[in-house]
């Protein structure tokens, strides 16, 4: 017994050596944020822990131990924002008889307050918090208040819109941190516990099992970039649970009997908008690399493999007319691209990568989620009936290696959305039927810069501040150029109007 206690010992103290050379190897000591993480080999360290009489979970079925160490972390979020609001327009055929002052106060914007509320995790004791991005999305003002009924007021650090996470920062020290815990042990049918804030209600812990892995519901796809000439895909792999998730749930912690984190709470499948049987949860792997980049980078570095990948199953198999029912059909190898640079081309079926058996394309993103452009990424590729490996380096979204950080981020694609509109380019007849050279027009105005000035919606620009505007790059280069406290100047008309308009936008 004594031989088997000292060899338990020495095992555990090797798995923390191994954590802690990881921990540096991973480049987390360079961050002005330490996170908690579970030991990599939870099977010794529980039996340790049992050997002692420390365990850190309780007897299966009971979820008090998990519950009160999970608690103190969740805090609850309550945001305020600030929406314009334009009202109806009044029809032509009143105009035509009144003329255009014809319930002229009637079309003016007005700004509309509201308030929000979800959940939030704490993951290091200086401060650092995890919510989902929809959360914060928008907010003039973040309040963040403790179990303990404290409150703070939060800065948002950074967002991602296409994983739906976000990190926000209050100034408080020696708080309560989340044990971050490993998404890809969790088993089918595990016992989870989903924390959070819901209905506006007091910190409340719901359970239930681990229903599936890898799910994608297709929620993030609205937040893809219409005027993005390359658009990123939203990474979709969530953990689906049935553990109880309403509204207010969102950014909460789905944790394991361990009491350690698995997951972001960020959606339900439901036709009522309430908890109907089924939630979904961002898992911790894609958590930690997010919130990482996010908080070294002020942006997330996303590797690109470099393919246009189709889903296989029997009937695509079959119409493809490969080998394996099962894995991701390389339908072409983009040119220069890194799977391309590596070996692959059209018609290969990754089967495996970094070892794990690929079924879906959710799953593929997920695993390339977590890395960076210039990491190696292994893959398995059926070619006609025959395996071969490939080490795959992937690239960033220019073509290189180099990380691109936030400064890098050209500030006219920041401005263009800000303006809050869908835009699209005039064809060449379109050009010479109105008798311009080229124009951009207001396709769809939402929230934002537009929504404040009397533009509407086919509105075609041919000028922003005394220079030509014939693509969406244009325009986007002259709102670049704007200095802070300058406003924009937008010339344009309208398809049946032969006036020429002129709009004073705040930038």
């Amino acid at each position: 017994m004594k031989s088997n206690w000292k060899l338990l010992a020495l095992m555990a103290i090797l798995s923390s050596v191994v954590t802690l050379a990881a921990y540096n190897l991973l480049g987390f000591n360079n961050r002005d944020v330490v996170f908690n993480e579970s030991s990599p080999t939870p099977t010794i360290t529980s039996r340790l822990a049992a050997l002692t009489g420390d365990s850190p979970s309780a007897a299966p079925g009971d979820f008090s131990t998990a519950a009160e160490a999970v608690t103190p972390t969740v805090v609850h979020i309550r945001t305020t924002m600030t929406r314009t609001v334009r009202q109806q327009q009044v029809p032509d055929i009143f105009r035509e008889f009144f003329g255009d002052e014809f319930g002229g106060q009637q079309r003016q914007p007005r700004r509309q307050q509201g308030q929000a509320s979800g959940s939030g995790v704490i993951i290091s004791k200086d401060g650092y918090i995890v919510t989902n991005n929809h959360v914060v999305q928008d907010a003039d003002e973040v309040e963040v208040i403790m179990t303990d009924k404290r409150s703070f007021k939060a800065k948002v650090i950074g967002t991602d819109p296409l994983t739906d996470l976000a990190v926000i920062k209050v100034e408080a020290t020696n708080l309560p941190a989340i044990t971050l815990g490993d998404s890809d042990g969790l088993k089918l049918g595990e016992w989870v516990l989903a924390v959070g804030y819901p209905l506006d209600l007091e910190s409340t812990v719901t359970a239930g099992i681990v229903s599936a892995k890898g799910r994608k519901i297709g929620i993030l796809d609205q937040n893809i970039d219409r005027n993005d000439k390359k658009p990123d895909t939203p990474v979709e792999s969530f953990i689906q649970t049935d553990a109880a998730i309403n509204p207010g749930n969102s950014g909460g912690a789905l944790v394991n009997l361990r009491g350690e984190l698995v997951g972001i709470n960020s959606a339900i499948a439901s036709a009522t908008g309430y908890y109907s049987g089924y939630g979904f949860a961002v898992p911790v792997s894609l958590v930690k690399k997010v919130s990482a980049d996010l908080l070294k980078y002020g942006n997330v570095q996303r590797g690109y493999i470099g393919i246009h990948p189709i889903e296989l199953n029997s009937k695509m198999a079959k119409e493809k007319n490969v080998k394996v029912n099962r894995g991701i059909y390389v339908d072409e190898a983009v040119e220069d691209g890194a799977a391309k640079q590596a070996g692959l081309q059209k018609g290969d079926v990754i089967v495996k990568m970094e070892g794990q058996p690929l079924d879906s394309d959710a799953q593929m993103r997920e695993i390339i989620g977590r890395r960076r452009p210039g990491d190696i990424v292994n893959v398995t590729v059926n070619r006609n009936g025959t395996e071969k490996e490939y080490k795959v380096e992937l690239r960033n979204r220019n073509g290189g290696r180099d990380v691109i950080r936030k400064a890098d981020v050209t500030a006219s694609t920041a401005s263009l959305g800000a303006l809050g509109a869908d835009f699209e380019e005039l064809s060449g007849q379109e050009a010479k039927q109105l008798g311009v050279s080229g124009g951009v027009r207001v396709k769809q105005i939402k929230d934002g810069k537009l929504a404040e000035t009397d533009i509407e919606e086919g509105f075609i620009i041919v000028k922003a501040n005394g220079r030509n505007v014939k693509t969406t790059k244009d325009l986007q280069m002259i709102l670049g150029s704007v200095k802070e406290g300058e406003g924009l100047m937008l010339i344009g008309m309208y398809p049946n109007s032969s006036r020429m308009y002129y709009y004073a936008v705040p930038v």
